[in-house]
């Protein structure tokens, strides 16, 4: 039987009106993540993670030794802290730990490999803030979720320690849109489509290579990652995108929980005001890395 909260979402977002301008985009984006608003136990401050704008989330009880670093999605050209402050409220909740989210640099303005770049120097401000790397999650969401291996296997070039583990979100991993769920998932993916990706990766990659292991890591070696969990919902054109890079993971030999939930749409996790399958699997990701960080 078909789960009349996603059928009651995709009648709203059907509802709304698409923007084509990046700047009114961008604006929408927002809106949307802060009309849902914030419990009233969550704590945000507000600081520069090695220049990079950033904010600090804990809810009570949050173990102020254990941090998830929350990269954003948005195609590497919309997004911010305010899109995302709610998810990434529940993501720490859920987690039991704090949240460190950053507002890294965007295309058009800062092509790759900005956002890469302000990945590792957080992940640097942690380190030298005292967080043991074993402590570390990286998460994010779609671009995010991309941004999360990419931004790892940098880390690694870096020369730096590996954080404890991975949670990604619907990521995307392949700046070519070559995946057949383009296809064969465009009737029932009412927020992304062919063209709008394939905008986003000329956007972000601006003539560069489409195929570097920072913007599309299922090119890259995966070799020596920390565990991954991708979910991804059924119903996305990026579904393909989650398969191929827990394909390239397990080739690798990283261990990798691959979570494919039936009827769902790109990064529904953001939609759980409203939507019991998003907080239902905020706490899987949440149970994962409370496990990662618990046993590293």
């Amino acid at each position: 039987m078909p789960d009349p909260e996603i059928t009651a979402l995709r009648t709203l977002i059907a509802s709304r009106p698409r923007a084509s301008e990046v700047a009114q985009m961008r604006k929408d984006y927002d809106a949307r993540g802060l009309a849902y608003g914030l419990p009233a136990d969550v704590t945000v401050e507000k600081i520069s993670a090695n220049g990079v704008p950033s904010e600090w989330t804990s809810t009570p009880g949050a173990d102020a030794s254990k941090v998830i670093l929350f990269l954003h999605g948005g195609g590497y050209v919309i997004g911010s802290l305010d899109s995302h402050r709610h998810l990434v409220a529940e993501a720490g909740r859920a987690a039991g730990t704090r949240t460190l989210a950053i507002d890294y640099r965007m295309a058009p303005e800062h092509p790759f490999p900005a956002a890469v770049e302000d990945t590792v120097a957080a992940y640097r401000f942690l380190l030298t803030s005292g967080i043991a790397p074993k402590n570390i999650a990286i998460a994010g969401d779609s671009a995010g979720g991309g941004l999360v291996v990419g931004g790892i296997l940098a880390i690694r070039d870096a020369g730096l320690p590996l954080p404890g583990c991975a949670w990604c979100i619907s990521p995307w991993v392949d700046m070519e849109a070559l995946g057949a769920s383009f296809q064969d998932r465009a009737a029932t993916d009412p927020t992304v489509q062919a063209p709008t990706i394939k905008f986003m990766a000329d956007t972000y990659i601006a003539g560069g290579d489409k195929r570097h292991p920072h913007a599309a890591p299922i090119y890259g070696d995966l070799r020596g990652l920390p565990p991954i969990m991708i979910q991804v919902g059924a119903a996305e054109t990026l579904l393909d995108d989650s398969l191929q890079l827990a394909r390239a993971a397990g080739i690798a030999d990283v261990p990798v929980d691959l979570q494919i939930w039936p009827e769902m749409i790109h990064v529904w996790h953001s939609y759980h005001p409203v939507l019991d399958a998003g907080k239902r699997a905020i706490a899987a990701g949440g149970a994962f890395v409370r496990t990662h960080l618990q046993g590293a």
